[in-house]
């Protein structure tokens, strides 16, 4: 083990910082039950360091693709180490089941539209008997080029706390992750959800029963001139209007980058979240 490592980490420009100052790093529910997987692993102060770094831009870059990120940390060692976190992405076969139920819920799409990940999207990755997040350490390959022999080392946990700011930011990230970009799961959906439209649109009547001409009878349409003056009455009641996608107030707020120094910080979010929230409450 080289001790050199165990110094100060040199200072570096430009590198990805935490958006959060202090306190807990993560926002939605995702990022948070991301995180708490991982912090339920017992992985002790290696974690606080890794979020001591993130803080700090210790962080040079950050990629997702399918079943790796990938990250560049700089430590007390001129050259960054480099840092892989993987995950096994999800077989068609998988992917497929999920989309089914995800396409059977006109809501899921409509949330994953709007940039939330729907509440129940784990239950639905269960039952399809692949869990969405990692279930043990065992399910992670981590690997890191540092001399520390602690895994995860401090590199690895920066990593982990700015992947879930990345969830927090897009959560189709966490998809992505796991075998499928955007647009192929959108695509997917869409295509499952018009698919089902057709069908339903299509499919003919079913035949008329022998022996029911005399109830048939009795619905006949009576002639124009005698129904004139309720034309345009409906012959029954009109459905109630179905509920509408109920949204954070602030949801529009979450999708926007955290303002510069010039225009409040990352403060003028938070005080600006409790006046969307103040109007959504508003009759």
């Amino acid at each position: 083990m080289n001790f050199s490592e165990f110094g100060k980490p040199r200072k570096v420009e430009g590198g990805i910082k935490a958006r959060s100052g202090r306190g807990a790093i993560g926002e939605s529910w995702w990022s948070k039950r991301f995180l708490a997987v991982l912090e339920s692993f017992a992985l002790g102060t290696r974690l606080t360091r890794g979020r001591a770094y993130a803080r700090a831009g210790q962080v040079l870059s950050l990629t997702v693709t399918p079943g790796v990120v990938t990250a560049s940390v700089q430590g007390s060692r001129p050259k960054p180490y480099a840092v892989t976190v993987g995950l096994a992405p999800f077989d068609d076969a998988v992917w497929e089941r999920v989309e089914e139920a995800l396409a059977s819920q006109a809501l899921f799409g409509a949330q994953l539209l709007a940039g939330e990940m729907p509440a129940e999207i784990e239950e639905v990755f269960a039952t399809a008997g692949a869990p969405l997040f990692p279930a043990s350490m065992a399910d992670l390959s981590l690997t890191c080029s540092c001399p520390d022999w602690s895994v995860p080392c401090k590199h690895l946990a920066a990593t982990f706390y700015l992947l879930a700011e990345a969830f927090d930011a897009d959560p189709f990230q966490i998809l992505y992750w796991r075998g499928r970009d955007r647009d192929t799961v959108l695509s997917r959906l869409r295509a499952l959800r018009t698919g089902a439209d057709e069908a339903a649109l299509f499919t003919p009547a079913p035949p008329v029963p022998i022996g029911a001409g005399p109830a048939l009878a009795e619905l006949a349409t009576p002639p124009l001139e005698q129904t004139l003056d309720r034309y345009w009455v409906s012959p029954v009641p009109l459905p109630q209007r179905p509920p509408t996608l109920d949204v954070e107030p602030d949801l529009l707020l979450r999708q926007l980058p955290p303002p510069g120094p010039e225009l409040g910080g990352p403060g003028l979010t938070d005080r600006l979240r409790g006046i969307y929230r103040w109007f959504g409450d508003s009759p």
